[in-house]
């Protein structure tokens, strides 16, 4: 039983992540979400205690995925730091740069929204980001010490400098439904760690 929960949840999650990258969370209602799941209506409770209760899972839902696929990047050593953080760039480039560049990041999406909605969604994102961040700033300094990176800066603000950059480029890239922003993050990228 408790599987199937874990499943239905899980579901749900899924669901939602799909109809609010498209649309925005304020303009997604809960029946949307449990038809798409093909959950019924009144299972939504069982599951999550509110509207913002389920806009918090969904985001650590999204974190969680987010570093799995950070640490499948990192898993692979053969590579060198170097290579590491040029895979995730490319992935985070490719990810934003698909469907005409309306991406699938919902940091991009969703974080000026949920800041003025959600204190619990902020903070989940806040805390989603922060270690996106200190992620980044592990690869550099093992790049430092592997010698494939060097910055001219503190790897801490060059990761957080680096993620900022691709946040906006992607935002930008969204409005114009072009790469062009994401094709120039990725040449100061390479530019700043001098990879």
């Amino acid at each position: 039983m408790a599987v199937a929960r874990t499943e239905t949840r899980r579901s749900i999650l899924d669901a939602a992540r799909r109809i609010v990258v498209a649309k925005g969370y304020a303009a997604v209602g809960i029946n949307e979400v449990l038809a798409a799941a093909g959950v019924p209506k009144g299972s939504f409770y069982h599951h999550f205690g509110s509207k913002d209760a389920f806009g918090e899972a969904m985001m650590k839902s999204y974190f969680d995925d987010y570093f799995a696929t950070m640490d499948g990047i990192v898993a692979d050593t053969g590579a060198s730091a170097a290579e590491h953080l040029m895979r995730y760039w490319q992935h985070f480039y490719d990810t934003q740069a698909a469907d005409d560049c309306q991406g699938g990041c919902l940091v991009v999406k969703l974080g000026a929204e949920i800041s003025d909605l959600s204190e619990a969604m902020r903070i989940v994102t806040k805390a989603g980001t922060t270690e996106i961040v200190d992620r980044i700033e592990r690869m550099i300094v093992r790049g430092v010490a592997d010698g494939s990176v060097t910055v001219d800066g503190d790897p801490h603000a060059t990761a957080e400098s680096l993620y900022n950059l691709w946040i906006g480029a992607s935002m930008i890239a969204k409005i114009h439904g072009s790469p062009g922003q994401l094709d120039r993050a990725m040449t100061v990228t390479r530019q700043v760690l001098h990879a």
